[in-house]
């Protein structure tokens, strides 16, 4: 039924499958920056603090009785770490967009989107009609522009701490330009958590931005937390209301309690270790600025090629030379590219030796 639209995309480049890869290859494509998806004596610690307790499953909605004590211990300690006043922990990060997009635009508000933020918040905004402006890319006088231009009963704008295809970190002059319109704040630290910040706790550290109540986070488990689900810090008032009106959360069975104990002892993990981390990541910057002549200020590395051919036949070229990268393709960029993440699990040998084989084939 849908045969003519799959040649389409073969045609064009486009086209995706799962894949399971072979698993002695080095991982340099998936969001795991600081490696701990294979780190097994965190997963023991996750394990142990799990059989702590009767109930290992969700079962329902954290509304009905699946809200389970590893989650609040996890949101307490979220909350506590990065200065704010409560937390409340999600399925994924694409449902925590969509919670807190959908919840808190209410009749009368306005949006205002950085035009690369993740697709699940532009799904979101889809939702909103014409509650939704979106601003030139990390562009403060364009989003000063916009707000001028749009006023609100509430303004709310929504930006990445990172951004997960360009590695590009959030302007200071947003948090600024945020409080000087006392607009409520929608940062998605999904790839500068456990990245960024003299405690890896992201781009509100990285920044030395002073939390208030119009500041919300959102991030990830499943990228530097070696995990998965996700996770909201805002105001008490904010955290309440979403429990009342956030879909994602009200209908959805409760985040893995196993996950969320994983994510728990890996966060602790990464605070304890959080100076020698923070060595490895800038060894492994160094690596790209020596081999590629680029400054990577996160651990994503953006190398823009001539077509979705070829992006797709250097990733199955490194595959051959024991490296998995990532061949990114519309819709998720306008350009394709070779997305190289800057694993800490992987040595900076090796980091040496796949950037190499990049430059080879890519600088003329």
């Amino acid at each position: 039924m849908y045969e003519n639209e799959l040649k389409a995309l073969k045609k064009a480049g486009r086209f995706r499958e799962r894949k399971i890869f072979d698993v002695r290859l080095d991982d340099l494509a998936s969001n795991d920056y600081l490696g701990l998806s294979r780190n097994k004596k965190q997963f023991k610690k996750a394990v142990k603090m799990v059989n702590e307790y009767t109930t290992f499953s969700s079962k329902a909605s954290m509304l009905v009785n699946g809200y389970h004590p590893i989650h609040r211990i996890f949101e307490k300690e979220m909350a506590e770490a990065n200065s704010f006043a409560e937390g409340i922990v999600v399925g994924s990060g694409f449902l925590a967009n969509l919670a807190l997009i959908e919840a808190l635009v209410r009749k009368g508000d306005m949006l205002f989107m950085d035009e690369e933020y993740h697709a699940s918040g532009i799904m979101a905004a889809q939702l909103l009609g014409d509650r939704v402006i979106t601003f030139a890319h990390n562009d403060v006088r364009d989003l000063k522009a916009k707000l001028e231009a749009h006023p609100a009963n509430r303004q709310i704008i929504a930006v990445e701490g990172i951004y997960s295809m360009s590695g590009d970190i959030c302007r200071r002059d947003i948090f600024t330009i945020a409080d000087k319109f006392q607009a409520l704040l929608i940062v998605d630290e999904a790839h500068s958590a456990g990245v960024i910040g003299k405690n890896l706790l992201g781009v509100f550290e990285y920044h030395n931005i002073t939390i208030h109540s119009r500041h919300i986070k959102m991030g990830t488990l499943g990228k530097a937390y070696g995990s998965y689900g996700a996770y909201i810090l805002a105001s008490k008032t904010i955290i309440s209301f979403l429990e009342n009106r956030a879909k994602p959360i009200i209908y959805s069975t409760a985040p893995s309690v196993f996950d969320t104990a994983l994510a728990q002892v890996n966060f602790e993990y990464i605070q304890k270790n959080a100076k020698n981390l923070r060595k490895k990541i800038k060894a492994q910057q160094k690596v790209v600025f020596s081999m590629m002549g680029m400054e990577p200020r996160s651990l994503i590395v953006p190398i823009e090629v001539e077509s979705n051919d070829f992006a797709l036949f250097m990733q199955r070229g490194l595959m051959d030379q024991g490296y998995l990268i990532g061949a990114i393709r519309q819709p998720t960029v306008a350009k394709p590219i070779l997305r190289v993440i800057l694993n800490l699990g992987v040595s900076p040998k090796k980091l040496r030796h796949v950037l190499a084989l990049i430059r080879h084939n890519t600088v003329q």
